[in-house]
């Protein structure tokens, strides 16, 4: 659909395709199937090869759709595609998504209480694979958060939903495999042109924009109002069952991330947290995944790059060290928000069909 000047929070869905075959069918159809009209919807194939192609061709008619020659990254094929947006808000998806209907307008609603809030996100369950329910209703996400070893974690994650999670409120960030972004903030915190850090090609990429955007001083909500589902393949504890390539990008990103974002207080404030978590990483490197050593080859040769950009960040830095810090803990971090943000419209309970 194209915009028109007429529409108001015009929203732009983004999508990366890697060998997406098993999952891009139901997700391109949960979302054409969204009650929000004012919407287009964009779909970067990062060089497919399992039959994903065929299958976005029958969505040819309803989806700007752009092939890759290559594997880009999510980063920076997700980049491609928000140059290409026109939305007030951009929606990132991963095509491991199946979204209720009233998803995209639920996280509109929310994100207008307030021109302060950047980021919003919604209570996203875990599926399977299949895009069959597990026997429990299991939480995927509902925001992340950061602990002071500097590990991101999603709140709730595979616990069994018991009806928590029911306030809205503020968290650290958003997992952008399904993550509402507001065209202000994306242009306010881009650096050198991106949204997100083509360097980390892939995972991460999200809690280091999460950071960026609390230094600068927006605000992510979450809404449980926004539900849907996601296939989670990267989870802790089965780093081994992983491709080398993921865990070596892990590594890497880890180190990427805090070398742009942390403050020198910060990083005195929390000092043997992260050592703790670097020698361990290190020492698995050293001893198990030589692949991942890769990792500390690209932050050598690319310390003056990642420099750069860290200059450029703090540079707009517009909140206090205490707030930063209040954010670092071992169990998951929220903030109420106004009253006024919770009474938002509710909107009427759907249910999924079990396939």
């Amino acid at each position: 659909m194209l915009k028109h000047r007429s529409d108001r929070d015009f929203v732009s869905i983004t999508l990366v395709t890697f060998n997406s075959g098993r999952f891009i069918k139901r997700c391109l159809e949960s979302v054409l199937d969204q009650r929000y009209e004012a919407k287009e919807i964009i779909v970067i194939d990062n060089a497919s090869t399992d039959g994903t192609i065929d299958i976005l061709e029958q969505f040819a008619d309803r989806c700007t759709i752009i092939l890759n020659d290559e594997n880009a990254g999510f980063a920076a094929a997700q980049n491609q595609a928000i140059r290409m947006s026109q939305g007030d808000w951009v929606l990132t998806l991963n095509p491991d998504v199946l979204l209720l209907p009233d998803f995209i307008q639920s996280l509109v609603d929310a994100g207008n209480a307030d021109p302060k809030i950047g980021t919003v996100c919604g209570k996203l369950l875990a599926i399977r694979a299949t895009f069959d329910f597990p026997d429990q209703p299991l939480v995927d996400s509902t925001g992340i958060y950061f602990t002071p070893m500097l590990r991101h974690l999603d709140r709730g994650s595979q616990e069994v939903d018991n009806g928590h999670f029911t306030r809205t409120e503020y968290v650290f960030g958003a997992t952008a495999a399904a993550a509402l972004y507001r065209r202000r903030m994306i242009d306010d915190i881009s650096i050198e042109g991106e949204f997100f850090d083509h360097d980390f090609f892939v995972y991460r990429e999200d809690a280091d924009v999460a950071w960026r955007s609390q230094l600068a001083g927006w605000r992510c909500l979450y809404t449980p109002l926004a539900r849907g589902y996601h296939v989670r393949n990267v989870l802790p504890g089965n780093r081994r069952a992983l491709p080398a390539d993921i865990n070596m990008h892990s590594v890497k990103n880890r180190f990427l991330m805090r070398i742009k974002n942390i403050s020198i207080p910060l990083y005195k404030k929390f000092f043997w947290s992260i050592l703790w978590r670097d020698l361990v990483v290190i020492s698995c490197c050293l001893i198990w995944e030589h692949s991942s050593l890769k990792a500390f080859t690209f932050l050598a040769h690319n310390w003056k790059a990642t420099i750069r950009k860290r200059r450029q960040i703090q540079a707009i830095t517009r909140v206090s060290e205490r707030y930063m810090e209040s954010w670092f803990s071992y169990e998951p971090v929220s903030k109420p928000a106004p009253a006024s943000l919770a009474r938002v419209p509710a909107r009427r309970k759907t249910k999924v069909a079990r396939s």
